[in-house]
């Protein structure tokens, strides 16, 4: 019987696996099944880019079905995961659920934005992990300049122009950073509004931001930030966001329509609905070979596992990219080694180190322990990044994308009604004024 492999996941982890087994396996030697919520792989390093219009949106997802194509791509929730029975519970986005069986199974679903039980967040924030979640708030932001350039009344003005940011890792800082320096560009559209009209605000609980660079870079960074007008709030946590009211911890309280929630993450609820062991943190435990402690046909990687860290002994590998991709090849050719009977090897990667992006021509970086800022940090940002991402078709479109832009001004248009496209249509209904006769 051939055998079966089951990918919980279409992240990078998921869909770097899948394609190296596709390459790898002889025709008929395994069937490969990959499960996720969405037909496509986005390259979150790219979502600061695509939320400031420096890339299109399509250009920084990667189709799963156009990429695998021996692979069969299934669209749906994984409720629940029976290794006794060595079947997945798969719900299609519409129609019954229905019980999918493996052989081989590979638990990487990634992980989702981690909230607190703060009064008003879950009805007022939005995170920043999805290619939607990043469209949206670019078509937000200029959508707030454009109430501010249209009302008179200074209230709803200040309130449209303020925007809050909860959280000082990659995701918080490059999100801020790049739509700061897209609304800064476009406020020459905007006769009434000047930079220093536009308030933002970035709130860490911690004493520092951007860890992943080293104190020095970060520091750096938190003196570039601020030297752009940026207000950043260290030690200072989030009370509540009622109506649009942000109440912070320090006695400060002010009024916005934008809260961005990027205070960490944690792993996908599914491996919390599995009989998989899971460490304090809620991650599944791997061993340095990326199969389930206690499994033998159950493998896992990415931010939903506890990968040791092999080159610092008692440590983790962190949740990013850069690990990601590494776990992903190993992780395949364990998958191969099982299936034919020969010897797996143990993941190690020492770390390399970081690159942030600040904005156009802006960057921060410490890579081998070398410490880079300004226009060159960005370059190398962009330079990795490209060499990183998916299929040779996104790598020119994404090079395209930059080339054009040194020649052209970017786009501010805000297209708002894309998370509401029928609104025109209802208005439409409801406004005519005699019924429409039948025919």
């Amino acid at each position: 019987m051939t055998p079966r492999i089951v990918i919980l996941g279409g992240g990078s982890v998921g869909m770097y696996t899948a394609l190296r087994l596709q390459r790898r396996l002889r025709r008929g030697e395994a069937h490969i099944t990959l499960i996720d919520v969405d037909s496509y792989m986005t390259y979150q390093p790219f979502l600061p880019e695509a939320a400031a219009g420096n890339l299109e949106a399509r250009h920084v997802v990667v189709s799963l079905r156009r990429v695998l194509p021996r692979c069969t791509i299934l669209n749906g929730v994984v409720d629940a995961i029976d290794t006794s029975r060595h079947e997945v519970e798969f719900r299609p986005h519409k129609g019954p659920p229905r019980r999918i069986g493996y052989d081989l199974l590979v638990v990487c679903p990634g992980s989702v934005s981690r909230t607190l039980p703060i009064p008003g967040l879950a009805e007022n924030g939005i995170g920043f992990k999805t290619i939607e979640e990043a469209i949206h708030l670019r078509n937000h932001v200029l959508g707030q300049m454009d109430l501010a350039e249209s009302t008179q009344d200074e209230r709803i003005r200040r309130q449209a122009l303020t925007f809050v940011f909860v959280g000082a890792g990659f995701a918080g800082v490059e999100a801020l950073a790049e739509l700061e320096d897209m609304a800064h560009d476009a406020c020459r559209y905007y006769p009434s509004i000047e930079p220093a009209d536009l308030k933002w605000y970035l709130v860490e609980a911690t004493d520092r931001i951007l860890p992943e660079v080293g104190p020095e870079m970060g520091m750096w960074t938190l003196e570039q930030l601020r030297h752009r007008g940026i207000d950043v709030r260290l030690r200072t946590k989030l009370e509540s966001v009622k109506d649009g009211r942000v109440v912070l911890d320090d006695g400060s309280a002010f009024d916005t329509d934008t809260l961005v929630w990027t205070a960490g993450v944690k792993p996908n609820p599914v491996v919390a609905r599995s009989d998989l062991p899971i460490d304090g943190k809620g991650r599944v435990r791997a061993t340095p070979f990326l199969n389930v402690e206690g499994y033998d046909d159950v493998f896992t990687a990415g931010d939903c596992a506890a990968v040791p860290d092999l080159t610092r002994p008692g440590e983790f590998t962190a949740p990013n990219a850069q690990h990601a991709v590494r776990q992903a090849r190993v992780m395949a050719d364990n998958l191969l080694a099982t299936i034919r009977g020969t010897r797996r090897r143990p993941y190690r990667h020492a770390y390399a180190g970081s690159v942030a992006s600040l904005g156009l021509h802006k960057g921060v970086a410490q890579i081998y322990g070398v410490k880079l800022r300004g226009a060159l940090a960005w370059l190398i940002h962009r330079t990795y990044h490209l060499t990183k991402m998916p299929t040779l078709n996104r790598k020119v479109r994404v090079l395209l994308d930059w080339t054009l832009a040194l020649f052209f001004r970017r786009d501010i248009t805000a297209l708002g009604a894309l998370t509401d496209p029928r609104r025109e249509f209802e208005y439409a209904a409801r406004t005519t004024a005699e019924p429409v006769a039948h025919v």
